[in-house]
């Protein structure tokens, strides 16, 4: 029967409190053994500046105090970008062997002939170290000996949504936190004024593939630990701005109230989820103010807009790594730009030489920026997509593809100037140094100070974390 409206409902804190069995069970279990020290939990605490972790302090020095996510939705083809394959051009056309794809999942190319597609673009040695880039990004080549490429990353699942909610979760199950939710659950935000987790969107170049707002969920932790979607045109934060008539001094009074309501009752019922709806209002108040200073980007000098190539606020890729960079000036512990273009099933050639351009100054831009700034050394860069494309043709295009592909890494604690990892002649199969996506949150969190394996949070009696319960490694030879 559904229970009357008016019903009071207690978590089981609150019932044992007041019932008086509380006292019951805790005489017995004092009289049993000693009580264990608990974990600090700080979910409803602000910091005098930012949003508090759960982390006194974090494991080990950290090399980075940011990651900034430029993340390529829909599968760049590291066969035209990042992996240097010139066996590859030599068979173009020829029957892709069986023994390479017998028994391996593929997406749109079941069942059809599968025949190899050469690449499409050609490849240079850049920098001092010589790493082979390929020639659509004339100006991320110039950050050559900065990059660290890892040509043997591998996924577990083959379609956009379930390997992007891979590659931010760790899992194919929805509902499961997002990396930059453990990041912000464990350290916490320095800004004061601004979520510690701020998303961004942009579009161009191929199939725009949807976002799901899951892939920056914080799932069964904290809500106030989610990130938040920043829009590059129009309102940049829904449901924020004053309605007409109303004055900062008054919405001041509304937050006051409401929050005093809102205290009273997290006093009884012990909810985590009513202290992060106390500072969700005082953040919404913050962002009132701090908001449109953040976007308003007339104080940035002209060679700076210039040297992204954007028009501040256009809502282009370029426009939101400006804005990415004045995030992280702000305290913003993690920065996701998924730039929806690289879903290139067929015309390949031209589509990653139109989408290579819409990204590739302004990602070069970025890290420069960053550098000249003196927040390069702790700032950690990562460009990549959720996997890569066949080696086979699919017409003049390329199918998804999860047994090897590329990103790449830049920044504090990471060796510039090499790549790690191998995939076989036909850019098919990791072979070499293989890299999974635990591996590579189990290094994220490495260089923010963080052990993947003591960062946990006990959910229906399940002590969680990041990297599952899969086996997963620090991809220690890339650091410095």
């Amino acid at each position: 029967m559904k229970p009357s409206t008016d019903q009071t409902y207690w978590n089981r804190r609150t019932f044992l409190r007041q019932s008086g069995l509380g006292s019951i069970a805790l005489g017995s279990l004092l009289a049993a053994e000693p009580i264990a020290a608990a974990p600090r939990r700080c979910d409803g605490d602000q910091q005098e500046s930012g949003l508090r972790g759960i982390l006194r302090e974090p494991h080990f020095p950290p090399r980075v105090k940011r990651v900034i996510h430029l993340c390529m939705a829909g599968g760049p083809s590291h066969l035209e970008t990042l992996d240097y394959k010139p066996v590859l051009a030599e068979m173009h056309g020829k029957p892709m062997p069986d023994s390479v794809t017998s028994g391996q999942p593929i997406a749109q190319l079941q069942g059809q002939a599968l025949n190899i597609l050469g690449p499409q673009h050609g490849f240079k040695p850049c920098g001092q170290s010589g790493l082979m880039i390929a020639d659509v990004f004339p100006h991320m080549s110039e950050l050559a000996d900065q990059m660290c490429v890892i040509k043997s990353m591998h996924t577990e699942q083959i379609n956009h949504d379930p390997a992007h909610t891979f590659f931010n979760t760790g899992t194919a199950i929805s509902g499961r936190p997002s990396m930059g939710s453990w990041v912000l659950y464990g350290l916490g935000s320095e800004a004061d004024d601004l979520p510690g987790f701020i998303v961004l969107t942009s579009e161009g170049g191929g199939q725009g593939q949807p976002i799901s707002s899951r892939q920056w969920h914080s799932g069964f932790l904290p809500s106030r630990y989610q990130g938040v979607q920043m829009h590059s045109t129009g309102a940049p934060v829904h449901y924020v701005s004053n309605p007409p008539g109303v004055g900062r001094e008054q919405q001041r009074e509304v937050i006051d109230a409401v929050g005093k309501i809102n205290r009273l009752r997290q006093a009884e019922l012990q909810d985590p989820e009513m202290a992060a709806r106390v500072a969700g209002y005082e953040m919404a108040f913050r962002m009132q103010a701090s908001v449109p200073k953040l976007t308003d980007m007339s104080d940035e000098p002209a060679h700076i807009v210039e040297q992204y190539g954007c028009t501040p606020g256009d809502g282009s890729f370029a426009s939101n790594c400006l804005l990415a960079r004045r995030l992280a000036e702000r305290g913003v512990r993690f920065i996701q730009l998924y730039h929806r273009g690289w879903d290139h099933h067929g015309g390949v050639k031209a589509g990653v030489a139109y989408t290579a351009k819409l990204v590739d100054q302004a990602t070069a831009a970025l890290v420069k920026d960053l550098q000249a700034r003196d927040m390069l050394k702790d700032t950690l860069i990562v460009w990549g997509g959720e996997f890569g494309r066949t080696p086979m043709a699919q017409g003049d295009g390329r199918d998804h593809h999860i047994k090897g592909y590329s990103i790449w890494l830049a920044g504090g604690g990471i060796q510039g100037g090499r790549s790690y990892g191998e995939t076989d002649e036909f850019g098919y199969h990791a072979v070499e140094k293989k890299a999974h996506v635990r591996d590579f949150h189990a290094t994220l969190l490495h260089l923010l100070g963080i052990d993947h394996q003591r960062l946990t949070h006990k959910f229906m009696g399940l002590d969680f974390r990041l990297t599952g319960v899969e086996e997963a490694h620090v991809l220690s030879e890339i650091l410095t």
